[in-house]
């Protein structure tokens, strides 16, 4: 033993840091990482692009673990994530916090300049400065924008973005791996699909659809039903982000299917179900959920929006062994329940 047995103590119960912690995604993530014994420091701004009170609950629930550290700011913020990189020196770094929302980011596209662009620096500076064992960014399938070719797989191009939201997410990437390049930092980028379960976001089909019904209301449904989404439910997304976090980019591809970097410690990934679901499909297994029909205004497709999303995961699978568990009817079913629960309360 070199160092102090304070020293060695402190380092058994690895750190860390979750960006979005209080976000749907980040709420989950931090949640499966507390109960594998890590230390979880959570940064979020609670921001007021949806309900607060829906964000400021998740926080407190994780804050009922000792583990668990929560800090409100923004990433832009000059300083701050250098500051809690400093303080806390995480062996791992997870960056969810996003302006998220392809339509929100036609109205407002600063937000996601400030948030995705900006805030994605600072975190990349703070790494460059205090590097983690391994730093590892959400991107999302919209980046695939206007491909066609299906299941999308991490070594196709993506340079076709259909929203500024799509657009910063791959600036996001790029970012990535020019700090991956330069300065030796080992990441891994993740790339979402479609993701629901307990605690979503507001701004959801799902929550939406959800909500409408309850209220006896009709739903919207965009390019009159015909779109078909890689819906992937929570607790298969995180347990395949927590599969990443071990996975560290190195010099060896894993497979010909691997997209690691030729001059980069980074990586790629899809995380999804590798199952695409017909939208008319997903809502049916809603009705079959709350056990009522749903009154339907079919509509144009909206702008920014693309009609399909297909993951193909053999990459995440040949990293982690990860198979996607949860159904559609299941995962969907699973939703209205804590709908109904957290609504009632």
């Amino acid at each position: 033993m070199t160092g102090p047995p304070e020293a060695a103590t402190k380092h058994v119960m690895r750190t860390a840091l979750v960006t979005g912690s209080a976000g749907f995604i980040g709420y989950h993530l931090a949640a499966r990482l507390l109960a594998a014994g890590w230390q979880v420091v959570g940064l979020d701004c609670l921001s007021p692009y949806y309900d607060v009170a829906l964000k400021e609950r998740r926080h407190a629930m994780l804050a009922e673990n000792p583990a668990f550290t929560p800090v409100i700011g923004k990433l832009e913020d000059p300083g701050r994530l250098m500051e809690l990189f400093a303080r806390h020196r995480p062996d791992a770094v997870i960056h969810l916090a996003a302006q998220a929302g392809v339509r929100h980011s036609i109205d407002a596209p600063r937000d996601y300049l400030e948030a995705n662009l900006i805030g994605t620096f600072e975190l990349l500076e703070a790494a460059r400065a205090h590097p983690p064992a391994h730093l590892l960014m959400a991107s999302t399938s919209s980046v695939y924008g206007a491909n066609t070719e299906m299941p999308f797989d991490e070594r196709q191009k993506a340079d076709t973005p259909m929203s500024f939201y799509a657009a910063t997410k791959k600036a996001g990437e790029a970012m990535g791996h020019s700090y991956a390049h330069l300065y030796a930092l080992p990441i891994t980028m993740f790339r979402f699909f479609t993701v629901y379960g307990p605690w979503g976001r507001p701004d959801m089909a799902l929550f939406k659809f959800t909500k409408a019904m309850l209220a006896g209301e009709p739903i919207e449904v965009y390019n009159h039903g015909r779109m078909s989404r890689d819906f992937t439910y929570i607790d298969d997304l995180v347990t395949g982000i927590t599969g990443l976090i071990e996975a560290v980019p190195g010099d060896m591809p894993v497979g010909p299917q691997d997209s690691l970097s030729p001059v980069a410690p980074f990586r790629v990934v899809n995380i999804g179900a590798s199952q695409p679901t017909p939208l008319m499909d997903y809502i049916a297994a809603l009705e079959d959920a709350l056990g009522q029909p749903a009154q339907k205004i079919l509509k144009e497709m909206q702008a920014g929006d693309v009609p399909a999303t297909w993951a193909d995961t053999s990459l995440l699978t040949a990293l982690t062994g990860y198979r996607a568990e949860v159904d559609v009817r299941t995962g969907v079913a699973r939703f209205v329940d804590w709908y109904r629960g957290y609504y009632s309360a």
